[in-house]
Parts: structure tokens; sequence; C-alpha cells
């Protein structure tokens, strides 16, 4: 049935071809946890680039990271994407993007791979125009500050050590990827915000480490030492769960950052009354198109949606979106080094080449190193 879906109209472009070029990914240094038990980094591995070409030779680009990549979405693009998507217009994103949706229940497209193709046709857009995507998607600010969010370190102490250290370099807020364990999470949380006063913004992510008793014990304490946002406590498979513990504690909930569907899932969270902050990507909410609807959609009910992660899509969305208050910067090591494009002063400004780019970091072929973005510009 895919390769009977076509269309025509539109602009004169036509897409010509969908590749796919598999990608070294090199593993991190050091490795680091985002919680016991639960790796955060990989060993060296592969993800993909899926390339969008037309016929009037502007192409679209996107990065899918993660090591399954290399193998999940050269099948998907040979079997079922390539067929209809080559004669379609490109810039026809709303379409394209309802037909992924129409795939997706027959092939149970994983998450992170279900929008690749639409932040490769965003990128494709910006570039048709000389613009970066960021102003296509209506364009809201030149700058935001970033947090810096930690991952998993050995000790109390080392995380106070790594706290004063992001806090020298310029962060302005941080965020807390802790333990695992609500107690010495607890524990943890309450040291750091009495190591750094009451004025600095505080975050914690519990990776999706708790059930609901153990997620109603942190909260407590994350109240009480007036925690920001409570991220990802429990896994996201059940709303009812998420809204027992908005009523049980004070601090402020964010939901919605791996649970399926996009901005449909995000609605049910939105509508049980647990979510003050929801989660937006381009990697886990269906592309570009599917974060600015989850943003959108948090905006209708004034609550704030936040970009999910230190990648060029993130910088992207944390420029057109109204209603975020921060780019996520990752902290992986100690010492600390502060990410690429991230100044002293803990600002991300708006990118300004046309697109959005390739992330840095992946060993690119030749071919591909014009679409990565420079980390010096």
């Amino acid at each position: 049935m895919y390769w009977a879906m076509r269309i025509r109209g539109g602009s004169a472009v036509r897409i010509t071809d969908v590749e796919v070029e598999k990608v070294f990914i090199p593993a991190p240094d050091p490795p680091f946890l985002w919680r016991s038990g639960l790796p955060g980094s990989l060993p060296d591995g592969y993800g993909a680039v899926l390339r969008v070409r037309t016929d009037d030779g502007c192409d679209g680009v996107a990065l899918a990271p993660r090591h399954g990549s290399s193998a999940l979405l050269p099948d998907i693009v040979d079997r079922v994407l390539r067929p209809w998507l080559i004669g379609a217009d490109p810039l026809q994103r709303e379409w394209l993007w309802h037909q992924i949706w129409e795939v997706d229940r027959v092939e149970e497209i994983p998450l992170y791979l279900l929008g690749t193709l639409d932040t490769a046709l965003w990128d494709l857009a910006g570039r048709a125009v000389g613009q970066p995507t960021w102003q296509l998607l209506g364009g809201f600010r030149t700058e935001i500050p970033a947090y810096a969010s930690t991952t998993t370190f050995s000790s109390v102490a080392e995380f106070l050590d790594v706290a004063d250290q992001c806090l020298e370099l310029g962060y302005p807020a941080l965020k807390l990827h802790a333990f695992g364990d609500a107690r010495r999470d607890a524990e943890l949380c309450a040291a750091v915000r009495e190591h750094v006063g009451s004025e600095v913004p505080l975050m914690y992510d519990g990776s999706a480490a708790f059930d609901l008793p153990d997620a109603v014990f942190l909260g407590h304490a994350l109240s009480d030492a007036g925690y920001l946002w409570y991220e990802e406590p429990i896994r996201e498979f059940s709303v009812t769960s998420y809204k027992w513990l908005a009523e049980r504690v004070r601090v402020p909930l964010l939901v919605g950052e791996t649970s399926d569907g996009a901005h449909m899932n995000t609605a049910d969270f939105i509508a049980s009354g647990c979510a003050t902050f929801v989660r937006t990507s381009a990697e886990l909410r269906g592309g570009f198109t599917g974060a600015m609807r989850t943003a959108h959609l948090a905006d209708s009910f004034r609550l704030r949606a936040e970009p999910h992660g230190p990648t060029v899509t993130s910088r992207q969305l944390c420029m057109a979106i109204s209603n975020c208050t921060y780019y996520e910067s990752l902290v992986t090591s100690n010492p600390v080094r502060r990410e690429w494009g991230v100044d002293a002063s803990g600002i991300v400004h708006a990118p300004r080449a046309p697109g959005i780019g390739l992330q840095p970091g992946p060993d690119y072929p030749s071919f591909l190193e014009p679409f990565v973005v420079d980390p010096n510009s």
C-alpha cells in the first residue's frame, strides 16, 4: 500500500532519491552512567544518516545516532519509504509526516527513528531558502541559557565538586542524574541545594528508576529543596501513576520524554493534570513537526516545553519555541568540559547556517562533511 501513497502539486521540486549512509559513532571518553545499573554511554558503534535528494540539487540530511539505526533505518527506507517518496514534493512536510504515521501503524517504527525523515525535510527546507530552520519554524529568540545536565558520578562529594566546576564555567543552572536509589538521591539533592545556595535553579532526572512509593518519597525531598522540576521518575507507560504522583508531591513534574505518540501522548499527560513541564525533541517526538506540535500544545495550557538533549536539533528548537526555559548541555566528565557552543556566560546562541546540519562527533564520510555543523562557528 505504501507505494500507492503519491502526491503531486505543490512546488516544482521533487525527491529523486533517499539514501542511508552508515556512520561510525565513537564511544564517549570517559564512559558514563545515567544511574546505577543503567548505562549512559555505549561502546564504539554505528549510526546512520538519512539523505533526501531532490531534482534541483538541494538535499536534506538527518542523523540517527543510536547504534541500532545502522541496521533498522536502511531496512525501513529500502522496503517502505523510498518507493513512495521518489517523486514526492519535499516541501509538503505536513502530508509526508502524516504518511509516516500511517506507515508506523503497521511497521511500529522505533521512536528514535520515526521523525528522521521529517528532520531531513526541515533541514532541506532551510537550505532551500538559505535560512536556519529555527527561523522557518517561526523564530522566537537568538540566545538561551544552558543548564549543566550531569551524568552519574561516584559520590556526593564528587557531585558537589562537579557542581562547583559547572558554576565556575558559567552554567547558571544544574540538573542531576543521580544514583537511582530514592534515599541516596534525596540526600544528594539536599546536599547540592545546601552547597550551591537558594538562588541556583536545580532540576532532577530520575531516568525512570522508581515505583510510585519511592517516587513520592523523593518528590517530597525535592519539594523541600526547591527544585524547579522532577523529571521522569517512573517509566512513562502509565499516565495514571504520574497523575497519582502529582497529587502527592508539590515539586513540578516534567513528563513525556520517552512515551510514544508525539503530541498525542503528551496530550494525555496534560489532560491528567500531572504536567507542569513537558519534554519535546525532534528525536523522540516525531521530528520537528511533532516537536512543534508538542510545544504549541503545552503553550495552549500555559505549560513549558523543554527541548531534550545536547543536539543540533535541540538548539534549533530552543530558538523557535517561546515556552522553553533552557538548553540541555550534558556534563559527562570530571574535570568538567563545557560543551561546544556554550559560551563563558552559559549562553547558547542561535545557529546561523542554513538548515539544521549534522551533529559534530561521528566519523562522517567526506561527502557528508559539508553538512556537519562547525563547532567553532
